[in-house]
C-alpha cells in the first residue's frame, strides 16, 4: 500500500483535518490514526507474547534473542503496507483485533521457534486488553510528543513577551470600562502562569492500562495456568510499557483517567480561548498591529483590512476540540454492565479532538508572531482617561482619615469627563501630609502600575 498523496485530500476529504489542514497535522497522524492504532496493537501483542515466554511454561520456552528481535522488528517496522494487510484480513474476520492476531501469525511463518508458539499470540487476552493498552500508549505519545511541546512553545513566546513588555503601561478595562492601569507584559504574565498550571495538570494525569481478561478477573488465565501469579505478570507487562496498571476493571479499563486527561486539556484550551479573545479585542482597539505578509488579502472587497484570522482560527478550533473532549470525558467512563460497544466508536475520535487542539495551538502561535505593540496608541489611551487615578486618590485619603473619600471622588469623576488639571486641583485641597500630596500630584496613568512590571519580569 502506497502512502496517500496528501495533495488530493483537500478536494475530497470529509474532515478538514485530513483535507485543508492535512500537512499541519502530520505529527498526530503518525500517532493517532487507525494505522497508528494497529501498530500499537501489534506492539502490545508482541510484548505480551515475549513476556509469556518468560513465565517458564513447558509449552512455551523462553524465546531466543533472535526470535525476540524478530517479533520486535515486526512491531517496530509496522507501516502502511502492513496496516493494509490487517484491513484485508479484517474484511474476512469482521473483527479488528482478531485480524491483528492473524497478521502476527502470518508474520512469524518460516520462523520455526515462533511458528511453534503461534497459538500463544493473544493467549488469554480479550480484545480490550490489547485495545485499552494501545489507546494509553497512543495518548501518551500524542500528549508528550506533540501537544505538550506545542503548548510549551506557546508558553515560551508568551513569557518572552511578558519580559520584553514588562514596563509598557496599558489601560485596563473591567466590564469594558477604563480601570486601573496595568502593563502589557503583566497581562501576558497572567496567561503564562495560568497555562503553566494547566499544562502541569495535563502532564500529571496517570495513564492506565489493564490486561486481565474478559471481565477483569483473569478467569481464562487461571484455569489454563493456575500456577502463575497472573496479576503480578500483567502488572509487569503494563509497567514495562511505561503505563500504570489498573487491577480493578470490567471488560474495559473504565476510562476515568481518559476523562481526567480530556478535562485537563479542555481547561487548558479554555485559557487559550480567553487569550485569543483578548488579543482580538486589543487588535481591534489598535493596541497591537499585525505584521503584514506580502501577497496576503484581508478582505475580498476592503483592501485596507488586516484581519486577526490566526486568533479567530485558534478560537474556532479550540471550541471544536473542547466539544469533543468534553463528550469523550462524559461518555467514556460509562458502560452498560461489564461491557457495551459505545466507547469503541467514540474512542476513534480521540485523534480528531487532538487534531483540533494542535491546529489551535499552531494558529495562536502564528498570530503571536505577527503582533507589534503600538505604544503611541497605548499612551494616548492612558492620557485620555486620567479619572482612573481616582482609585489612588481616595485610597490615600482613606489612610489619612479624610471624611467620605470614596463619595467625594465618585461625585468628582463618575460618568464625567475630567482632565489631569482638575484632579491636581482637587488633590491640592486635601488635608493630607505634604509627602502624600506630592506623591499623588506626580502620579499619572502611565506610572500608576503598582507591581505590574515586577510581576511580569518574575514570571
Amino acid at each position: 500500500m502506497q502512502s496517500p498523496d496528501l495533495t488530493h485530500f483537500p478536494l475530497n476529504a470529509l474532515s478538514p483535518l485530513d483535507g485543508r489542514y492535512a500537512t499541519q497535522l502530520a505529527p498526530l497522524r503518525d500517532l493517532m490514526s487507525e494505522a497508528a492504532f494497529m501498530k500499537q496493537r501489534v506492539h502490545v501483542e508482541v510484548e505480551w507474547l515475549i513476556a509469556l515466554s518468560d513465565l517458564g511454561l513447558n509449552e512455551l520456552p523462553p524465546f531466543s534473542s533472535s526470535s525476540r528481535e524478530r517479533l520486535r522488528t515486526v512491531a517496530r517496522d509496522f507501516g502502511l503496507p502492513e496496516a493494509a494487510r490487517v484491513k484485508t484480513i479484517e474484511a474476512r474476520t469482521n473483527h479488528d483485533v482478531k485480524a491483528v492476531e492473524y497478521f502476527l501469525k502470518e508474520s512469524v511463518q518460516g520462523e520455526p521457534e515462533l511458528e511453534q508458539a503461534a497459538e500463544f499470540i493473544h493467549f488469554a487476552c480479550t480484545s480490550e486488553d490489547i485495545n485499552n493498552t494501545s489507546h494509553a500508549l497512543m495518548l501518551r505519545a500524542a500528549r508528550d510528543q506533540v501537544l505538550m511541546p506545542a503548548t510549551d512553545r506557546l508558553v515560551l513566546v508568551l513569557r518572552n513577551m511578558a519580559h520584553a513588555h514588562a514596563e509598557v503601561p496599558m489601560l485596563s478595562r473591567t466590564h469594558g470600562q477604563p480601570a486601573s492601569p496595568t502593563t502589557v507584559g503583566k497581562e501576558f504574565a497572567n496567561l503564562v502562569a495560568r497555562l503553566e498550571a494547566a499544562c502541569d495538570r495535563v502532564r500529571a494525569v496517570q495513564l492506565l492500562a489493564k490486561m486481565n481478561g474478559a471481565v477483569g478477573n483473569f478467569n481464562a488465565h487461571l484455569i489454563a495456568c493456575p500456577e502463575i501469579d497472573w496479576e503480578a505478570h500483567s502488572r509487569k507487562v503494563v509497567e514495562s510499557l511505561g503505563l500504570s496498571f489498573n487491577p480493578y476493571t470490567i471488560q474495559i479499563e473504565p476510562h476515568d483517567y481518559m476523562a481526567e486527561l480530556f478535562d485537563a486539556l479542555a481547561r487548558l484550551n479554555t485559557i487559550l480561548i480567553d487569550l485569543n479573545r483578548d488579543l482580538w479585542g486589543y487588535i481591534s482597539m489598535g493596541f497591537f498591529r499585525q505584521k503584514l505578509k506580502e501577497g496576503e488579502v484581508g478582505s475580498s472587497t476592503m483592501p485596507h483590512k488586516v484581519n486577526p484570522i490566526d486568533f479567530e482560527n485558534s478560537e474556532g478550533n479550540l471550541g471544536l476540540a473542547n466539544a469533543l473532549l468534553r463528550h469523550l470525558a462524559e461518555k467514556l467512563p460509562t458502560s452498560r454492565w461489564q461491557r457495551d460497544l459505545t466507547d469503541s466508536t467514540v474512542l476513534r475520535n480521540m485523534g480528531v479532538a487532538m487534531g483540533h487542539c494542535l491546529l489551535a495551538y499552531q494558529s495562536c502561535l502564528r498570530g503571536l508572531g505577527k503582533l507589534e505593540i503600538d505604544q503611541a496608541r497605548l499612551a494616548d489611551d492612558l492620557a485620555a482617561n486620567p479619572e482612573v487615578l481616582a482609585e489612588a486618590i481616595q485610597t490615600v485619603m482613606r489612610r489619612h482619615g479624610v471624611e467620605n473619600p470614596y463619595e467625594q471622588l465618585k461625585a468628582l469623576t463618575r460618568g464625567q469627563s475630567i482632565d489631569a488639571a482638575a484632579l491636581a486641583d482637587f488633590v491640592s485641597t486635601l488635608a493630607i501630609p505634604d509627602e502624600a500630596r506630592a506623591r499623588l500630584q506626580s502620579l499619572t496613568p502611565q506610572t500608576y502600575i503598582g507591581l505590574a512590571a515586577a510581576l511580569a519580569k518574575r514570571v
